[in-house]
């Protein structure tokens, strides 16, 4: 359940134990020589409104208890503490929009409304740090980057972000407009800090659909032309969802559990695992500015702009020749050739600018110093609507993230796997995360990115997808992760470090793209701050008799490929049949179970394998150990995983293991899906997945250029 419950627990414990013992243990108790949040803002006239509104807040709608009871117990609070002014200037604010008829707080009439912004002023204003030691925000530990959000949301579970002055160092702003005042910060209380601002931090909830309707409206260029095309297409229903509150109601009423005793139910690793607290939709459109537009020749004003945009895409063979599609005007339809060019320009999920993609563990970084790039890094998502694969990357030397980028890479076994070079018709389009056009802040479900070429899903995307391979860490595969801010959270908390997904049969079906059976449980494994050698360190693991089914991203062009998993094998975990096929009621086994606690490290491996560390001097025989382990049915693990120091665990590492379970005809118009069922009698040996690859045959059987080991 939430810290809030935990910390007013405390109090309530500190509490009691005062009033019912005369002889009072002081040996780990606070030295009270300074104030608590609470009684240091009672204390300063400057507050008083604050206060107030601290003693008629409830924690929750379940909990009658004040969020001022809770700035008074213990606990790591971050406080943006508004000023008397800054909340009458609010209150006025809510005049001009006459929602009260006067700046004050007897004007409401309606004790809803009035209970409603109360809460809107306190919630947003305090991030509960939980029970990690000092876990809250000096100035210093604000984020860095102009717009960065805090890893950790505030009450209401929304990120709050700083603007930062290129011209004046020490102004710094929450959410864009409220100034931190710069000498009544980073007041230390016994339980937190104190920063004070001078306006209210109240955003909005300002849906994608709302803020684009807004635009149309104005007729404001920017993104006038996706915007038009958004709304023809019938798509601003869709792009107004913010949470599911089916989920929502469940979890406040707690009929969404913890899962407790993991060790007991046979988890390894951990104590805890914390279901999330909602659910929460989201999207991120990768747009064309209307500046590229004029530069076309196209109007984002004109009365004609569908069928001029149309003819464009039809012109410049925005689209693929494998596809089927209309050109009509009924833009609504999901056959019409618009309607899936704009779709292309939209994943599921908001996604912010430090995790479109993930530098973690990639060969030669080091966390301790995040800026200096290792071996690119990518991630590969399905697209919104028609399902069509989607890629994002960067490299140290790419200058930036880019949306399917195609480069040469240095990627020999004696090589460095950097990018070497990158052909002008293989750039892709550049994602302006850092541009004044990104729209990061203004809406609750939505992040929209500038791009400096046209996007679209055309042959020549196709074909030099299908001319890689395709490495998709298993967490891509569920919108929700990001959504929901728990896939690779900056934060080693045990409350960030396993996240329990409901059971799909039992409680909730959370992620949509996983079905389970009810005799298993499901943990998110966020491994931030430990030296797991994964793809990206996090991983995702289940215990019981389990049987568990997931949707795969779909493959680019029609042809034979490998598809292989991959194992960090350890004597926690069980025996798997795997399951492949187009038919999810009905799947055919591939190949025999996979052992996922055999690596190369115990004799059985070897035998069974082929395997043998590579040798450092003679690539030919190297070449012939992947091929005895191939004919084998295995790979060894990529080069391209990290220890933590930065040094390699590549392929001598024992217990990385690629397992080859399908080698057929995979079809790009087809889902395929992927089902994992234990073989074991015990119900306490771990499920695991990593990472899948779809592999093309003209990649790993080519006689003149052989798969590499990165």
């Amino acid at each position: 359940m939430s810290k809030l419950f935990r910390s007013f627990g405390l109090l309530l414990v500190f509490l009691v134990a005062h009033s019912c013992s005369e002889e009072i243990d002081t040996s780990s108790r606070y030295v009270f020589k300074h104030d608590t949040i609470l009684t240091y803002l009672q204390k300063h006239e400057v507050y008083s409104e604050y206060a107030y509104l601290l003693s008629k807040v409830d924690i929750s709608k379940y909990n009658s208890s004040k969020v001022g009871q809770l700035l008074g117990a213990r606990g790591n609070f971050t406080v943006f503490a508004p000023t008397n002014k800054a909340i009458n200037d609010y209150l006025q604010t809510l005049v001009d929009e006459q929602l009260i008829s006067e700046p004050s707080w007897d004007a409401f009439t309606d004790s809803v409304k009035l209970d409603s912004i109360r809460k809107v002023i306190v919630f947003n204003s305090i991030i509960d740090g939980g029970d990690e030691p000092d876990n809250y925000y000096h100035i210093t530990d604000f984020p860095e980057a102009d717009q960065g959000e805090f890893i950790l949301g505030n009450l209401f579970d929304r990120k709050l972000s700083v603007r930062r002055f290129a011209n004046d160092p020490d102004s710094l702003c929450i959410n864009g407009d409220c100034p931190v005042n710069k000498y009544q910060r980073d007041i230390l209380a016994i339980n937190g800090i104190i920063h004070q601002v001078e306006k209210v931090i109240a955003p909005k909830d300002v849906t994608a659909a709302s803020y684009i309707q807004e635009c149309l409206n104005e007729k404001r260029e920017g993104y006038l032309t996706i915007f038009r095309v958004i709304q023809a297409c019938g798509l601003l229903d869709t792009l107004s969802a913010i949470r599911d509150e089916v989920y929502e109601e469940l979890y406040q009423q707690g009929k969404i559990d913890d899962l407790h005793g993991m060790t007991q139910v046979g988890f390894a690793e951990g104590e805890t695992a914390s279901a999330p607290k909602h659910r929460l939709y989201g999207f991120t459109i990768f747009a064309e500015t209307d500046d590229f537009w004029h530069s076309e020749g196209i109007d984002p004003n004109a009365p004609d702009l569908l069928e001029k945009l149309t003819k464009w895409i039809l012109d410049n063979h925005q689209y693929s020749y494998d596809d089927v599609f209309t050109t009509g005007t009924d833009y609504t339809s999901e056959k019409n050739l618009l309607y899936q060019w704009v779709t292309y320009h939209i994943l599921p999920m908001k996604i912010p600018a430090d995790k479109l993609v993930f530098h973690i563990n990639e060969y030669g970084y080091n966390m301790s110093q995040p800026k200096v790039y290792g071996i690119p890094v990518y991630e590969y998502y399905t697209s919104f609507g028609a399902r069509r694969l989607f890629k994002l990357y960067e490299s140290k030397e790419s200058n930036g993230i880019y949306i399917n980028r195609f480069p040469v890479h240095d990627n020999g076994r004696r090589g460095t796997n950097h990018e070497i070079s990158c052909d002008p018709d293989k750039v892709g389009c550049k994602i302006g995360t850092d541009s004044p056009m990104a729209v990061l802040t203004d809406m609750i479900n939505c992040n929209i990115y500038p791009i400096d070429a046209p996007l679209s899903y055309n042959d020549a995307v196709r074909d030099n997808l299908q001319r890689e391979r395709i490495r998709f860490d298993g967490m891509s595969l569920f919108p929700e992760a990001i959504n929901n801010d728990f896939r690779l959270k900056k934060a080693s908390a045990e409350q960030y470090k396993h996240v329990y997904i409901p059971n799909t049969v039992r409680s909730y079906n959370y992620l949509p793209n996983m079905q389970q059976n009810a005799d298993m449980e499901f943990v998110y494994y966020n491994a931030w701050n430990d030296d797991w050698c994964n793809l990206q360190r996090d991983e995702m693991k289940a215990v019981g008799q389990y049987e568990v089914m997931f949707t795969l991203p779909p493959v680019p062009r029609r042809g034979t490929y490998e598809v292989r998993y991959k194992v960090l094998a350890n004597g926690n975990r069980g025996i798997a049949q795997i399951y492949f096929g187009t038919d999810p009621d009905n799947l055919p086994v591939a190949g025999i179970p996979i052992d996922l606690t055999m690596g190369f490290n115990s004799t059985r491996g070897v035998r069974q394998t082929g395997w043998e560390d590579d040798s450092k001097e003679d690539d030919d025989y190297n070449a012939e150990i992947d091929k005895r382990l191939r004919n084998n049915g295995y790979m060894k693990g990529p080069q391209s995983i990290n220890s933590d120091n930065g040094t390699e665990r590549g392929v001598n590492d024992r217990e990385n293991i690629r397992h080859i379970f399908v080698r057929q005809t995979l079809e790009p118009e087809k889902t395929y899906y992927l089902k994992l069922k234990s073989v074991l009698e015990s119900n306490k040996k771990e499920f695991y997945m990593d990472f899948i690859e779809y592999c093309a045959k003209e990649l790993y059987d080519n006689p003149e250029t052989p798969e590499d080991i990165w």
